[in-house]
């Protein structure tokens, strides 16, 4: 598994909550299961006290996101580094049942998490993801969805840094505000530039009397 996916669950997690909606989607054991996604297992731990567990890290992670996007960098990364000594993971290397081309184990680094709780495994996976993102691609590729209301966090990969949007839904729902704002602002200038024509024939007129 390579390490890049972790991150992934940092995503998943703080996009549990809308905060503008007013919207909350972990308000169960079955909610915080979801979140594992294929890792059966880990699912397996979860019990009714890590609803609250996962809320707290969630907000956590979020912060994390909200000083990346406001430019904050030195702040979201001492946010991180708190995140990364409370929940520690140690690397190992794995092969499982894959063969690589030679005919051997296909080795590669897999984070082992040493839990007391379904949610302390989670916070390591993600924090650790999280930070090898940040690592890599630097702090301004942590964002937060610029289509009010939605304000879901994303991690930009886009070759050129321009990503503004956590999907494709709602970047289209932002360019179609857009349109309709400059098109209210063409209408409201051609209605000004109307009525300064008028004022300007009425006092042509009223001048020639």
């Amino acid at each position: 598994m390579e390490l890049a996916h972790y991150s992934d669950y940092a995503v998943r997690l703080v996009n549990t909550e809308e905060p503008a909606r007013n919207k909350d989607s972990l308000t169960s054991v079955d909610a915080v299961r979801t979140l594992f996604g294929t890792s059966v297992q880990m699912a397996r731990r979860v019990t009714d006290g890590d609803v609250t567990r996962f809320r707290n890290v969630r907000g956590r992670l979020r912060s994390v996101f909200e000083a990346a996007d406001a430019g904050d960098h030195v702040l979201a990364v001492d946010l991180l580094n708190s995140l990364l000594m409370e929940f520690p993971v140690s690397p190992q290397v794995s092969g499982h049942e894959t063969i690589a081309d030679h005919g051997g184990p296909n080795w590669h680094i897999h984070l082992a998490d040493h839990p007391s709780n379904a949610s302390a495994g989670y916070a390591a996976i993600a924090s650790f993801g999280l930070a090898f993102h940040l690592t890599e691609h630097g702090p301004g590729r942590l964002g937060l969805c610029q289509a009010p209301p939605c304000r879901n966090a994303y991690l930009d990969t886009s070759t050129n840094r321009s990503r503004r949007y956590c999907s494709d839904r709602c970047a289209t729902r932002a360019n179609v505000a857009a349109y309709r704002a400059r098109k209210r602002l063409e209408a409201e200038e051609s209605a000004r530039s109307g009525r300064s024509d008028e004022e300007t024939q009425e006092s042509h007129a009223l001048s020639e009397r």
